[in-house]
């Protein structure tokens, strides 16, 4: 009697055991199969939409493609012969140099703005809301509507702005037509598209700044510039890190504006290398020097999305 007594407790002991075991398997496969098919649509349309055209692109810088391509289907391969002309032309130079220039001055003039900007409608007063609102219009616009807009404003005889200018004395600058000043114009214009954004992320940073350090730094003398450097700035710092490096990414592959504004003239004052990528695909119609251009825009681009993961990374940590 009591084998049997504890032989029949051990079949009811394990058969409950059994159960959950099963359930739990079960609703994993089913979690699992639910997240696949959440993720899967993402996946397609991040392979369809962003890694073939990467692919096609290096592909295609690897070869001889040009019109005769779509006629023949035929394009050969020429290994890094593309890049090797990338590097040797006489207009690679002056382009990394202008890159860098326009990005330079873009990124400080849009960050010292939008911070300006920021810290002003960080203090409430009538009409604030309106104003941030009115701030948005350049991040609206359409690049070329904007670009369009200010190659009238800068034109050098009936411009606005030159009109304004001459009312102090200041003779009619060739703001778009001077080698020596298109890239400053260029700049500006960007700077002006940039604000918004600027503004947008650094004023979220600053409302996430807690009053009671304002306060607790008001009784320790902390007021003004002070408090500034003390507690706005370093409390904004990982949001600072995360405006520059998207800021770079942005404004590196910058093209409808300098198309608008100049057409990467006069005399290629204003040529970068998003605008030699496009001029080499679609107006001299080398489809495998503009992707090797391109390319190379990338990996800069890589280069400060990296840092950017990094940063944002620091950011969620802080």
């Amino acid at each position: 009697m009591t084998s049997q007594s504890l032989h029949s407790k051990d079949v009811v002991i394990q058969t409950p055991r059994q159960k959950p075991t099963a359930r739990k398997r079960s609703r994993f496969d089913k979690e699992t199969i639910t997240k696949i098919l959440f993720v899967v649509p993402a996946g397609l349309f991040m392979v369809l939409y962003f890694g073939y055209p990467v692919v096609k692109n290096i592909t295609m810088s690897l070869q001889d493609y040009t019109t005769k391509t779509f006629f023949t289907g035929e394009a050969p391969w020429v290994g890094l012969q593309n890049y090797a002309t990338v590097i040797s032309s006489n207009l690679f130079g002056p382009a990394m140099l202008n890159t860098a220039l326009f990005t330079v001055g873009s990124i400080i003039g849009q960050f010292v703005i939008g911070l300006g900007l920021a810290v002003f409608f960080n203090r409430r007063f009538p009409l604030s809301g309106f104003l941030r609102a009115m701030l948005l219009l350049p991040w609206l616009l359409p690049l070329i509507v904007a670009s369009a807009t200010w190659r009238s404003i800068l034109d050098q005889d009936s411009g606005i702005l030159n009109q304004f200018l001459g009312t102090f004395g200041i003779p009619a600058i060739p703001w778009l037509t001077s080698p020596s000043v298109a890239l400053i114009a260029v700049i500006i214009v960007n700077i002006w598209v940039g604000i918004p954004f600027n503004v947008t992320l650094l004023y979220g940073g600053l409302q996430d700044i807690p009053e009671e350090l304002y306060e607790a730094g008001s009784l320790d003398g902390a007021t003004g510039w002070k408090a500034f450097w003390h507690i706005t700035w370093p409390n904004l710092r990982p949001v600072v890190s995360v405006v520059l490096v998207l800021g770079v990414v942005y404004t590196i592959k910058v093209l409808d504006i300098i198309l608008g504004l100049t057409n990467g003239g006069p005399a290629n004052a204003t040529q970068t290398i998003a605008v030699r990528s496009y001029q080499e695909s679609f107006v001299n119609f080398q489809f495998g020097v503009g992707a090797a251009f391109s390319n190379i825009l990338i990996l800069i681009s890589l280069v400060f999305a990296i840092i950017y993961l990094r940063a944002n990374r620091r950011a969620v940590d802080e």
